[in-house]
């Protein structure tokens, strides 16, 4: 396998994370979703790595979550076969005349999310949906343990126009040895908001939301929904907890049901209300050495892949949404009753 490295872009500051071994990946997406000729995607495929009975296509299994008796498995953790970093890099910058690099150091796992090819979240059960969100969880907690583990970035491609190479539902998890400036900026503002008022920016913005709820979309006792004031695209939402918290294992248990309730709901109004779009979610949670922080408050993001980033956006980083997040809250409700 070829090592990745990464390299600092110094106009921004920002890393990018060179993998050729990615390049290599194969992909089961022959045609676009619901082009002509398209079939029905079976229960199982028997080239699929990911579908029971096929586990000698598999590295390793790193993780398990099974029924409550045992009989069968819920979801598991495989390594990446095609890892964007890995733990046999280093993490010692470099220099190379003005420019900084390092080894590509971290890990890469995949969370296959049901052993059904063809049962997206939407489908599936209650105790499906929960045995996801404690799979979440305990691969966090533990990845999260380790000092080089900067960052522990738990994501979802759905569809092509996602990212998506495989049509078997399954997450990702990307440990890296970097905090992204992306991430770093996010973090200082809230520190910012902290220290100039003494409240979480999170729990402000959300309390706001709840309190004029023209962009709520979806509320249970513990979490609730929403389209931001500013929402960067079409459709975009925010899961939020009510509770302050900024590590992600510290969900309690009625807290967990409810999470798992609320992401699969507001996925299948999504669904249903947008036609199955391509999307990703991204649960955002603070650095390592952030956790404990007044300001961290972890929270998941979804994006649906409905627009494209023209010249303007790229040129200028402002983006140009076509949507109104009051008009498509209003939309979204509809279909989350």
């Amino acid at each position: 396998m070829q090592q990745s490295w990464i390299r600092q872009n110094r106009m921004t500051g920002e890393w990018v994370i060179f993998a050729p071994s990615r390049g290599k990946r194969p992909s089961d997406f022959a045609m676009e979703k619901g082009s002509a000729g398209g079939t029905a995607i079976p229960s199982r495929s028997e080239t699929c790595p990911f579908c029971p009975g096929n586990e000698d296509q598999l590295p390793e299994i790193i993780d398990e979550h099974t029924t409550r008796n045992g009989q069968s498995w819920l979801t598991r953790v495989v390594p990446n076969k095609f890892p964007a970093l890995t733990p046999e890099n280093e993490t010692g910058r470099h220099y190379q005349g003005p420019y900084i690099y390092a080894g590509g150091y971290g890990k890469h796992e995949i969370i296959i999310e049901t052993p059904a090819h063809n049962k997206d979240i939407p489908d599936f059960e209650k105790d499906e949906a929960e045995a996801l969100v404690e799979c979440y969880i305990s691969r966090y907690a533990e990845l999260i343990e380790s000092h080089a583990n900067a960052l522990v970035l738990i994501f979802r491609n759905h569809g092509r126009n996602a990212g998506t190479s495989l049509e078997h539902p399954h997450s990702q998890i990307i440990v890296t040895g970097i905090v992204p400036r992306t991430i770093r900026d996010k973090e200082e503002m809230a520190q910012r908001h902290y220290d100039e008022t003494g409240r979480c920016l999170l729990c402000e913005l959300t309390g706001y939301e709840l309190q004029n709820r023209t962009r709520v979309v979806a509320e249970n006792e513990h979490f609730v929904t929403f389209i931001p004031f500013a929402a960067e695209v079409p459709f975009e939402m925010r899961i939020v907890p009510k509770r302050h918290e900024g590590d992600f294992r510290n969900l309690q248990s009625e807290e967990r049901r409810a999470f798992a309730s609320m992401f699969q709901h507001v996925l299948q109004a999504l669904r249903e209300a947008l036609l199955d779009p391509d999307y990703n979610f991204v649960i955002n949670t603070a650095p390592r050495y952030k956790l404990d922080e007044p300001h961290a408050h972890w929270y998941l993001l979804i994006r649906p892949r409905l627009t494209t980033p023209a010249g303007f956006e790229i040129g200028s980083g402002i983006s140009i949404n076509p949507s109104v997040p009051e008009e498509d809250a209003q939309f979204m409700r509809k279909h989350t009753r």
